[in-house]
């Protein structure tokens, strides 16, 4: 009896290079023809990219997935590979032209077995059942003398469905095509489900997972494989390229173990995938270099170090954009800053501007300090259209959530805003994991301490700080974490504790700053709920929380 070898090929697709993708797949099913893998498996939709949203509806997006997957089976059997069994996901239609979340099977030059996803998710980020029909059908192949069950997803998500047609079904290997975003703590979630499920049936389950930037949604890779009794098989890294090979056991033997590698810490996940996200919106995209403000502060810097991680140091341009109220050590942090990436620093102070706009419009208070924000946006958007840089955004999700920020500002404007989904306790966090992570390795941290430790202000006047206006960002994080993350209302606040000026005060912000959100720019998503996709609020809307 022949040994099935498994290759898991976890991949990084672009949504809507079907030629790209159809070259990605062709190479990396070589690689494991040559590393004598008997099945490759590749995730859900990776002809296509994933999620093609509204691209499934179009006929001549249909036909050009129809004819990657032909092409692809008949290059396998040109180039001597056609007893390779492929499995990757694609967007199939049906007779009736209802397009279908697909998994094809190739092998011997032709397709050799279609499965339809049951499951359509459509909450979260998700929205299939607008675009996808569901399958009905069980899907069993056999390699190797070892019965496979193929399932796409949220097809384990659920009870029921495939999973319980395939335990019934004597299966070996229950295979899972995936892409599934990354949110932080989400993998514990997912290995803890792939256990029950291999339970369920009986046997292995290997998981391989897209990854990767697409818009605000990261895919985070992580593939792996558990035994029936659900012990670690084998796994693949997070946010890379990864083969992963594994030689199944022969029905009745000892489960064999494959490569391991250790989980990163949360705090590097998070960070990696705001990482992911901005380098595949810039790439993907066809930017070739980055732009922002660096004001000396906190969410500037890790901003800064984020984007020379994703595309380097020499491609990001950071501008300094002092006005009279702007102090010394603010400029000297983000001169020091850009020095230690290897950014292109520049300095265009906005006091000749603001001074032009004064003499015509006398602006006081608040007014005028908005003015001195929108200035810094007006500069970085003219240097984008003047040299082709994408703007960044550096703000964060405290700030989002409770408007703490001029809009149209140097804090959000742009095209990508990396911090989005991460509050502001994260971001101090996360810079000083970045520099630990730099000291470990004998290298330069990135980020000023001076930045880290100085008290958070937009200096847009004399002696500001954020406190002057927000509660301490620890506790404010806590009662936003409650109310837009778990979704408390005002009983549910006051009943955990918090004051009830705070819980007056932060609820007000944020009910007040819907319409600033829906023009902020996207972000990378890495908690369970993000703003965008995740939390779909009305703009004109008169609910308050209320005393009940």
């Amino acid at each position: 009896m022949s040994t099935l070898r498994l290759a898991l090929a976890q991949v990084n697709p672009c949504v809507g290079d079907i030629a790209g993708n159809t070259a990605l797949v062709l190479d990396r099913c070589r690689a494991a023809h040559e590393a004598g893998a008997t099945v490759v498996a590749f995730p859900e939709m990776v002809v296509t990219g994933y999620p093609i949203e509204d691209l499934a509806l179009r006929e001549s997006f249909q036909r050009a997935a129809a004819r990657a997957t032909e092409e692809i089976a008949a290059t396998l059997d040109a180039e001597g590979m056609g007893g390779l069994m492929v499995v990757l996901g694609t967007l199939g239609v049906s007779r009736a032209g209802l397009p279908f979340n697909q998994a094809v099977v190739i092998t011997g030059g032709e397709v050799a077995a279609r499965y339809n996803k049951h499951h359509l998710p459509n909450y979260g980020v998700f929205d299939e059942r607008r675009i996808f029909a569901a399958g009905e059908d069980a899907c069993v192949i056999t390699a190797a003398s070892s019965r496979i069950g193929i399932v796409i997803c949220e097809d384990i998500w659920q009870d029921g469905g495939p999973v319980a047609q395939l335990a019934a079904l004597d299966v070996d290997l229950l295979l899972v095509l995936n892409g599934s975003p990354f949110e932080e703590g989400k993998g514990r979630v997912r290995t803890d489900l792939a256990r029950r499920r291999a339970a369920e049936v009986g046997a292995p389950l290997a998981y391989v997972n897209l990854w990767g930037g697409q818009d605000d949604l990261v895919f985070d890779g992580h593939s792996f494989i558990v035994a029936a009794d659900g012990a670690w098989m084998a796994n693949a890294p997070g946010f890379e390229d990864a083969l992963l090979l594994w030689d199944a056991p022969e029905p009745g033997a000892a489960p064999v173990q494959g490569p391991v590698v250790d989980f990163a810490s949360d705090a590097e996940q998070v960070y990696r995938a705001c990482v992911t996200g901005l380098r595949d919106y810039v790439e993907k995209n066809g930017f070739r270099s980055i732009v922002l403000g660096v004001s000396g502060g906190i969410d500037s810097a890790l901003t800064a170090a984020m984007a020379a991680d994703a595309i380097g140091g020499e491609r990001v341009v950071g501008v300094s954009m002092p006005s009279s109220f702007s102090s010394q050590h603010s400029r000297d942090d983000a001169a020091d800053l850009c020095a230690r990436i290897g950014a292109d620093y520049r300095v265009q102070p906005i006091a000749p501007l603001v001074e032009a706009f004064q003499g015509e419009l006398a602006l006081e208070g608040v007014a005028e300090e908005n003015l001195q924000a929108r200035l810094r946006g007006v500069i970085l958007m003219a240097l984008s259209n003047k040299e082709g840089h994408l703007v960044i955004a550096p703000g964060n999700k405290s700030e989002l959530a409770t408007g703490y920020a001029t809009i149209y500002d140097a804090g959000s404007i742009g095209g990508f805003a990396p911090l989005k989904d991460v509050d502001k306790s994260r971001v101090w966090e996360l810079a000083r994991w970045r520099n630990a992570h730099a000291e470990a390795n004998g290298k330069t941290p990135p980020i000023p301490v001076s930045s880290i430790e100085k008290p958070p202000s937009a200096e847009l006047r004399p002696g500001q700080t954020d406190q002057d206006s927000l509660p301490p960002y620890e506790l404010l994080d806590e009662v936003l974490d409650a109310y837009v993350e778990h979704a408390e209302g005002r009983a549910e606040l006051l009943a955990r504790g918090f004051d009830e000026a705070v819980v007056e005060r932060v609820l007000q912000l944020v009910d007040r700053a819907e319409w600033k959100r829906r023009q902020y720019p996207l972000g990378p998503k890495v908690t369970a709920l993000a703003f965008g996709r995740d939390r779909r609020l009305p703009i004109t809307n008169r609910w308050r929380e209320l005393a009940e």
